[in-house]
């Protein structure tokens, strides 16, 4: 391994020199100690709001509306400076650590890289392309979760196909939990470019949040001049960079390697290649993947261990969507024969993935697939499901969250993957015969996610299909589905007793009066999470019944109700010790009196209730 570092030294020496003259390190070093900085150009600044919302992982609001949706980060602020709970905001779906508890969560991938916190994104689209001097987001609820501020070098707006798509990272940092819900302006210190442009995008990460985030419109100034740089930098050496050159790697260890007659002799790895091979693995496995690439171009033993396919079970390419092409996975495809569970969300938008592309990597390494997350992949079309459902007989996983471009049509090929077992269908445009199709053939379906499909005609009869076909449904998400009724809803609990995860959030016909959240509880005794997001109509008989007939109980989601009163809500707390979620926010006979209150009697519980000012 001193060997490998010292060639890796003199690579680094050999690059430096070459990167730039003696005088120019020289009149470098000069500027710095006289403090003399070069002659910026004067230029104008300009400030502008985003004119467009051209792409975003999830939001809290509904498709056909504008209330908690990402639509309302386009143009001047709604709010700001206000602070609390607006409708006029950007909110993303979730908050918090608990929803990685749930049964519904699949297991985190191996590999991830430990600096890469993102959760959801949005990319807003300007009237001009400028260089950035500064971003300014108007935070007004719960601030902390932004966590990455990206530029991109192409046009959203100009008529040209993409070419050449270029992603700079204008600031990164943690997740934090900011000491206050009340709004600021966040105007973190941005890197300077050397594109203009007129496309950011914003990450966040809301793990360490005690509510829902809100935004409320994002600024972006800069300059239409290209700024120059104050002073010479000196390249950064970056193990990327090194190139394999016949003339470096004929100068490497020269008197490394030489034998006592002369001749070049090629040299052992001491002690290391006697490891045996799976220690060897095992090491390896804790490297991310481009430091896996990488090692694998320092000699023929570690390029042996880095491309073994057993490296690649597991992979996620996500953190990397933004450098990720067709030739990144053609690199890869040799290693990704054993591929058990891929990950790649968020990629290969603009043209950077194509049909071709995914489809030849499909081929070659979907056989043994189990888990495939495509959430927000809009290069998907129909042809690329149907080469998943006939390359990959073993899918269990499939997550096509927001890949709202798909074709209603392309969603009928989910129904030949018979062995799904979680399935994610959360804002895409699937229809009923596609739905009812795969329910009818993937009967084995633990976890369903159909939130926000807003093109299902009739839920009922969806429901009444599930209660027929998918009799081990753990958890099922139907987050503002408009026509589910009682008679559904009955049907669903009767035929899926297994459940232990539902959401019915912003679901208005659905009626307390009918009883038909009473004969849910009764009927779903393992529950363990019930979102009732804004049915006005739930009142102290359903909650009384939850205490009554469900005792796992963990989360609950009552926001927005008018009829439920402090002694039905402490029943519950005295009758589910596992409860530690609770949302009351804008029940009218819940005041912060009361919320502290119950809070001092149960502390486990985090009681939350939102506000406006």
């Amino acid at each position: 391994m001193l060997t490998l570092l010292s060639m890796f030294y003199y690579i680094c020496l050999r690059r430096r020199s070459r990167s730039g003259t003696r005088g120019e390190a020289l009149t470098s070093r000069r500027a710095v100690e006289s403090g003399q900085r070069a002659v910026l150009p004067v230029s104008v600044e300009v400030e502008q709001y985003a004119k467009e919302v051209l792409d975003f992982s999830s939001h809290y609001g509904s498709e056909n509306s504008m209330s908690y949706t990402m639509w309302n980060l386009a143009g001047v602020p709604n709010v700001y400076p206000s602070s609390g709970d607006f409708t006029q905001t950007a909110v993303f779906r979730s908050y918090g650590t608990w929803w990685e508890k749930c049964a519904s969560a699949p297991p985190p991938f191996r590999r991830t890289p430990k600096g890469f916190y993102s959760q959801d994104y949005i990319e807003l689209g300007f009237e001009e392309p400028v260089y950035p001097t500064a971003v300014e987001v108007l935070e007004t609820y719960y601030p902390g979760a932004i966590v990455q501020i990206l530029a991109c070098s192409h046009n959203p707006f100009s008529q040209s196909p993409p070419t050449d798509v270029r992603w700079e990272v204008l600031w990164s940092g943690d997740p934090t939990k900011v000491l206050t819900p009340q709004a600021r302006q966040f105007s973190p210190n941005i890197k300077h470019i050397s594109f203009p442009t007129n496309l950011l995008r914003l990450e966040v990460n809301s793990s360490l949040l005690d509510y829902y985030t809100e935004l409320d419109a994002v600024i972006l100034r800069g300059v239409k001049e290209r700024p120059m740089l104050a002073l010479y930098k000196m390249p950064v050496i970056d193990i990327s960079d090194l190139s394999d050159s016949e003339e470096e790697l004929s100068d490497l260890g020269g008197p490394f390697r030489q034998g006592g007659d002369g001749k070049h002799q090629r040299t052992g790895n001491g002690y290391f290649d006697k490891l045996p091979y799976e220690l060897i693995q095992l090491i390896l496995s804790h490297l991310t993947l481009p430091d896996l690439c990488r090692l694998a171009q320092s000699c023929k033993l570690l390029y042996q261990h880095c491309c073994d396919p057993l490296q690649y079970t597991q992979l996620s390419l996500q953190p990397y969507w933004a450098r990720l092409s067709d030739a990144s996975l053609g690199h890869l495809q040799s290693r990704c024969t054993l591929l058990q569970r891929l990950n790649l969300s968020w990629t290969g938008n603009r043209g950077a993935l194509t049909q071709s592309g995914f489809s030849s990597f499909m081929k070659a390494c979907g056989l043994s697939l189990v888990c495939l997350e495509l959430s927000c992949c809009h290069f998907l079309n129909e042809a690329c499901l149907e080469v998943i459902s006939q390359t990959c007989p073993g899918l269990q996983e499939l997550n096509l969250s927001s890949c709202d471009r798909l074709h209603p049509q392309a969603f009928i090929h989910i129904s030949k993957l018979t062995r799904l077992r979680r399935l994610v269908l959360y804002r895409t445009k699937i229809e009923q015969t596609a739905i009812l199709s795969i329910l009818t053939f993937c009967i084995e379906l633990k976890h369903l996610n159909l939130g926000s499909c807003v093109r299902i005609e009739d839920y009922d009869v969806v429901a009444s299909m599930m209660a027929a076909r998918c009799r081990s449904l753990c958890s099922l998400d139907l987050w503002r589905c408009r026509n589910l009724t009682d008679r559904g809803l009955a049907e669903l609990v009767s035929g899926c007793r297994m459940l232990e995860e539902l959401d019915l959030g912003w679901c208005p016909t659905l009626q307390s009066s009918t009883g038909c959240f009473q004969h849910l509880a009764r009927s779903l005794p393992r529950l363990h999470k019930l979102f009732l997001t804004a049915n006005r109509t739930v009142c102290d008989s359903d909650i009384e019944e939850l205490a009554a007939s469900c005792p796992s109980l963990q989360h609950l989601d009552i926001l927005g109700t008018r009829l439920v009163s402090p002694a039905s809500l402490k029943k519950l707390l005295q009758s589910c010790p596992q409860l530690h979620l609770l949302d009351v926010s804008f029940c009218s006979q819940i005041d912060m009196r009361v919320v502290q209150e119950l809070c001092g009697l149960f502390p486990n519980v985090a009681i939350k209730k939102s506000f406006t000012q």
